[in-house]
């Protein structure tokens, strides 16, 4: 599998796109994966490469001859060329690059070519050693092509009949009558290789899927599609990251609706879930690039925005308080009106860690509430003392119950 942090290209060329492509309904993310695990690792690609080579050098050891010594040379640019790419395809795809997908998937197939090519001239040579040593060579290589080139089965069912189908014409071609039963032979294993790629392919695909949406529900709110709590905190922290690589300083509003208790308490919970969803709907409108929303729990949500000062970060407080209060239809002729507060916390200046920015926003947005409904308070420095008090003594009171249990 690929590294969580090297990322390939998807193929541009018509025909490398048709060869990689995996299917109808895939998403993006889970193609780029796909790609990324054609790459595989350096030890399986010197595995491969130094049987083929070592094969094809033996071969023309034993017959020196125009079609082997062809062969050998055409082995060893080919190898050489695959192993730059790689090198190439894998520093790229460090540095988030574009990466030389296309030629690395052409330069696949003309692998299977060469190998191909090794076993059709060595069969019609009469060599039956030759023969022999090519034919197992090939037939070792079509495993690795099948279990190693499965994320893409186009690819794996071009290199499968391009490196062993030669064994057909070779056979055809070497005068040894018992041989045509390869004629039989050849394309029921090429039938079952290359079925093997496929089936193998939608296993994949439908495992990581699962992977996918398994991911998904555990960090996102499933009423409103939000992240929730533990989404949020992954995300606090790549932004935390980013934020010091980049000396962008970032605001976290704590936003809470006003009011909420009044519908949900008459109208049950039913009407209070659609006004959540709605109130989630306007808050993703107001989003800006790179923005992250959550919804932590009740009529609580939180905004991760770049902001670069204090009143930037009011500002858009303010933008999404005039965005969200207001009358929601909520269905059965019922609508309500909803207003909401919002506490601010900014990283680094008022903590760098997920948990202390939370509280410190809670903080100011308790603060909001005290100075009246639709209100956007940023955290001053008496409320980042006393946020990280409350902090220290709830796990402190943590610590000592632990103790005594």
């Amino acid at each position: 599998m690929q590294s969580r942090t090297r990322v390939y290209s998807l193929p541009r060329w018509r025909v490398t796109r048709w060869l990689a492509d995996c299917g109808p309904g895939v998403p993006d993310d889970i193609r780029v994966a796909l790609i990324g695990n054609l790459f595989g690792s350096l030890p399986v690609f010197a595995g491969g490469v130094i049987n083929t080579l070592a094969v094809a050098a033996v071969i023309a050891a034993r017959k020196p001859t125009m079609p082997f010594i062809a062969w050998l040379v055409f082995e060893i640019a080919v190898c050489v060329a695959r192993l730059v790419v790689l090198l190439m395809a894998r520093r790229a795809a460090d540095q988030h690059r574009d990466t030389p997908t296309d030629v690395y998937l052409i330069l696949a197939i003309a692998w299977s070519l060469s190998v191909g090519y090794g076993v059709s001239v060595s069969m019609a040579s009469g060599d039956w050693v030759a023969a022999t040593l090519a034919c197992l060579s090939s037939a070792a290589m079509v495993g690795g092509i099948c279990f190693r080139n499965f994320s893409a089965p186009r690819l794996a069912a071009a290199m499968i009949l391009t490196s062993l189908g030669s064994c057909i014409p070779g056979a055809a071609l070497g005068g040894e009558p018992l041989l045509y039963v390869v004629l039989l032979q050849a394309p029921l294993y090429l039938y079952a290789m290359t079925a093997a790629a496929f089936t193998l392919n939608k296993m994949l695909i439908a495992t990581m899927r699962a992977e996918r949406e398994n991911d998904h529900r555990a960090k996102h709110d499933a009423l409103t599609g939000l992240l929730n709590r533990g989404g949020l905190i992954e995300a606090v922290d790549s932004g935390l990251t980013a934020a010091a690589r980049n000396g962008k300083p970032l605001a976290l509003l704590f936003l809470d609706l006003d009011n909420f208790k009044a519908v949900n308490d008459p109208f049950g919970h039913a009407v209070g879930d659609r006004l959540l969803k709605s109130v989630a709907d306007r808050l993703k409108r107001e989003l800006s690039a790179g923005d992250v929303a959550a919804r932590i729990g009740g009529d609580e949500f939180v905004v991760l925005a770049q902001a670069p000062s204090h009143e930037q970060a009011i500002a858009r407080g303010q933008l999404l308080i005039a965005a969200i209060a207001c009358t929601y239809p909520l269905g059965e002729g019922i609508a309500a009106t909803v207003g909401v507060s919002i506490g601010i916390a900014m990283a680094p200046e008022h903590g760098g860690d997920p948990e202390v920015l939370l509280v410190v926003a809670d903080a100011a947005l308790y603060e909001a509430k005290s100075s009246g409904k639709c209100q956007c308070c940023m955290a001053s420095p008496l409320t980042n003392l006393a946020a990280l008090r409350r902090l220290q003594a709830g796990v402190a009171g943590s610590a000592a119950g632990s103790m005594a249990a």
